[in-house]
């Protein structure tokens, strides 16, 4: 019971702290933050899974330990498990909101693609803390039930180590997921393909020889383009076009904060690739 307790006020100050983030990201670009702050919600979310790890998982797999070497008998099972069912119906509630609002977002993707491509924690950070939860209450009331029915309090520290690498589990893929966001990934494909998809119809662009785009936040894209633009054109000409190829990026894109535009031609676009071993060749570039 203790090993769910904790992870359970663990739960409620990661919502406090997703909550904290969401308001930080949304915040409006300054002088020292030109592009926002909307990362501000992927390191929040990566704190909240350090804390699943380090407070959820270390607390339960430590009593879990402790009651095993030092079993104690339980005294008072029917408390346990009223708690336990009130515990179970109240997160059960909370899962089937997240459910769905999950299920919303992901569309007709998969849930572990949705998972891997989601740019907003959020999103699936409660789901993933909620089913965790859940899964901990079941194995607390069968760790409980055993304890008391076979007599052998041991079963109870038992079920703490299980509630414990549930969650160890859970932080890691979260961990992972937020870490990933936090260091930098790119724009939906849906996205990359539309911003690609106008430059080649934009008059006077030859060809766009590449794209490469940072995702900062749930809503926030910084993308920059390689085009070859006609050799006839004037710089004037190029820069009234990369306006007016903004304007309908930004028109079907919203989440793109900014476009930046590099006219060169193909094969100097490929050379300055291949210099570039660090960087994967097609890496970010859709044909």
């Amino acid at each position: 019971m203790t090993s769910e307790a904790i992870p359970s006020a663990v739960d409620s100050t990661n919502e406090i702290l997703l909550l904290y983030g969401i308001h930080r990201s949304v915040q409006k670009p300054d002088s020292e933050h030109p592009f926002g702050y909307g990362r501000e919600l992927y390191f929040w979310s990566f704190v909240v899974s350090l804390l699943i790890f380090a407070l959820g998982a270390g607390f339960s797999i430590y009593e879990g330990i402790y009651r095993i070497l030092y079993p104690v008998p339980i005294e008072s099972p029917v408390v346990s498990y009223v708690v336990l069912a009130l515990s179970f119906l109240f997160e059960g509630g909370s899962w089937l909101y997240s459910l769905r609002q999950f299920r919303r977002a992901k569309g007709s993707l998969g849930f572990f693609d949705a998972f891997r491509l989601s740019k907003d924690p959020p999103s699936f950070m409660t789901l993933f803390e909620d089913s965790a939860a859940l899964v901990g209450i079941l194995v607390a009331a069968v760790a409980t039930f055993s304890a008391v029915a076979l007599g052998r309090p041991e079963f109870d520290g038992a079920g703490s180590v299980a509630i414990g690498v549930i969650l160890a589990a859970t932080s890691v893929f979260l961990a992972r997921e937020s870490k990933s966001l936090l260091i930098g990934e790119q724009a939906y494909p849906s996205i990359r393909k539309s911003i690609l998809s106008l430059a080649n119809a934009q008059p006077g662009c030859l060809s766009a020889n590449g794209l490469f785009t940072a995702q900062l936040g749930p809503k926030q894209v910084v993308a920059m383009l390689s085009l070859e633009f006609s050799d006839v054109m004037l710089a004037p000409q190029i820069e009234e076009a990369f306006i007016d190829l903004e304007r309908k990026v930004r028109e079907k894109n919203p989440e793109v904060v900014a476009l930046f535009v590099k006219p060169q031609t193909a094969k100097t676009f490929q050379d300055q690739r291949n210099e570039t071993p660090l960087v994967p060749a097609g890496s970010n570039r859709i044909d």
